[in-house]
């Protein structure tokens, strides 16, 4: 006689996958386990930006525009050498993806307690753009000697160079979002004139 395999009624949840009696049993018998596994969505959540702000190269935004406001920092303060201005822009963005990578894992655990290595890397990750925005004017910088710039070309180029980058990301944030053309114009004039009143306060400052 064949005898068939008796299946265990399956319990469907409305916001998940079906469950046997078993297993529902057993997640209700264990709720330690289940609050560590609410805790780590949780913490996947806080940590973890949603898909448009993942696509609209914030971080590149802010870190061109905070090179070009260390380059113009640096020039209220005197002529600076070539290298201390590379070492000042590079370092700066280090620092200010450091307090944001910090802040977003605060607020992660605070709300959920322990947090993950993989959450660390991937908030870490996705700051970085704060740190590469600021290599392009560090580069410019860099190469200056070819160009037998001073100080003060050294400090217009680079931040020439960090303006352009800020126009340029917010560009293509608008692009990858979905926007028309008419709001990628929108958004790279907004830009520009943001860098405009860098370029003004720079001048206003060396006068």
């Amino acid at each position: 006689m064949a005898h068939h395999a008796v299946r265990s009624p399956v319990i469907v949840a409305p916001d998940g996958p079906g469950k046997t009696p078993e297993a529902a049993a057993e997640s209700e018998s264990d709720p330690e386990a289940a609050a560590a596994a609410a805790a780590a969505a949780a913490a996947e959540a806080a940590a973890e930006p949603d898909s448009e702000a993942r696509g609209d190269y914030t971080g590149a935004v802010y870190g061109s525009l905070l090179a070009a406001s260390v380059v113009v920092g640096a020039g209220t303060l005197g002529s600076f050498p070539r290298l201390q201005l590379i070492v000042l822009l590079l370092g700066t963005g280090i620092v200010f993806w450091a307090a944001h990578v910090f802040a977003r894992l605060f607020g992660a655990r605070l709300l959920v307690g322990r947090l993950s290595w993989s959450v660390i890397r991937r908030v870490s990750r996705q700051e970085r753009p704060i740190i590469e925005a600021a290599v392009p004017p560090a580069a410019a910088a860099a190469i200056t000697p070819l160009f037998d710039l001073g100080p003060q070309g050294i400090a217009w180029l680079a931040l020439l160079v960090a303006l352009a980058g800020q126009v340029g990301w917010a560009t293509v944030a608008a692009r990858r979002a979905g926007a028309s053309r008419r709001l990628m114009v929108v958004a790279g004039a907004i830009n520009l004139l943001l860098g405009l009143l860098i370029v003004l306060l720079k001048v206003g400052l060396a006068h």
